[in-house]
């Protein structure tokens, strides 16, 4: 299996840790840059035929239900912890939305779940 290319949108241009946590993990990472990143998650998976996004905003909700909405991509929203994400990838979400989390932990916690079910 190639390493999976994760896509991460963050409100305010961030998400360069959790960026870290997904290559530490053996996945790619590409950091949608500038301000409202979250907002355009689903447009660059979609160009990049990505294998998950990743998204951050105050709520945790905008860009996963925009991405939902625009591309079909199943999708979760306000979450807050790594332990909710980790279950996210488990139901086979394709876009998870977060609080503001931009932690090495998290992504690196996240690919390695996803990994890990691409392997079942």
């Amino acid at each position: 299996m190639s390493k999976p290319l994760i896509v991460i949108g963050h409100r305010l241009g961030k998400g360069q840790n959790v960026a870290k946590g997904i290559e530490k993990a053996g996945g790619e990472a590409y950091v949608i840059p500038g301000v409202a990143a979250d907002m355009r998650i689903g447009d660059v998976m979609k160009e990049m035929n990505a294998d998950l996004g990743i998204c951050f905003c105050g709520s945790g909700g905008a860009g996963a239900i925009t991405a939902n909405t625009k591309f079909g991509y199943k999708a979760t929203h306000h979450l807050r912890t790594v332990e909710a994400g980790l279950q996210a990838v488990k139901e086979g979400n394709k876009v998870l939305g977060f609080g503001f989390m931009d932690t090495e932990e998290l992504g690196e916690k996240i690919t390695l779940r996803f990994i890990q079910m691409q392997g079942k």
